[in-house]
């Protein structure tokens, strides 16, 4: 089984990743992976749902996603796009933030697919802030925890990156060392 059919047996279609990445392509903004899938280009995979990309700047983007067949939702500072008949949650993060995580992406092959994938530095600050967000559902945070000590297993000099207090199992996994 290909990593494009194992994906499509998650979401429902074999195409909705593709479609995403080529709206993003076809938007004409740069772009890249950040989130759980590009974790997983890092790190021994997890399932997930949710395709998060950051891009330069929203404008073109609708359209592209809405030409490739996707029901678009707009936000402040990010948008949500859905493909009928796949489980796929692609969110679109438009903020100026992230902008410097374009230019240090790395090319990667994400379910058949040429990506730009954040960078791991990148992906710990992408996780630091949403830690941050007084506003972020529990579970999430958790998540981003996980997501962190999952890191640390496989790259260790990326304790330097993650505040001590922050994860306590990454502080042991360090202390350990």
């Amino acid at each position: 089984m290909t990593d494009a059919q194992f994906l499509a047996g998650l979401t429902g279609s074999d195409r909705d990743f593709h479609l995403a990445v080529e709206a993003l392509r076809a938007s004409g903004r740069p772009f890249c992976l950040i989130g759980g899938l590009a974790f997983n280009h890092y790190v021994e995979p997890a399932v997930t749902l949710d395709a998060n990309f950051v891009v330069a700047a929203g404008a073109n983007v609708v359209d592209a996603f809405r030409s490739k067949g996707f029901l678009v939702t707009e936000h402040p500072h990010s948008l949500s796009a859905e493909l009928a008949g796949s489980r796929l949650r692609v969110q679109i993060t438009i903020n100026s933030r992230y902008g410097a995580f374009l230019g240090r992406a790395v090319e990667a092959t994400i379910f058949g697919e040429k990506v730009p994938v954040a960078c791991i530095e990148d992906l710990v600050q992408g996780k630091l802030w949403a830690l941050q967000d007084a506003d972020r559902r529990a579970s999430k945070r958790a998540k981003d925890r996980a997501d962190l000590i999952r890191l640390y297993e496989s790259h260790p000099r990326a304790a330097d990156l993650i505040p001590n207090g922050l994860a306590p199992e990454v502080d042991e996994l360090r202390n350990r060392s």
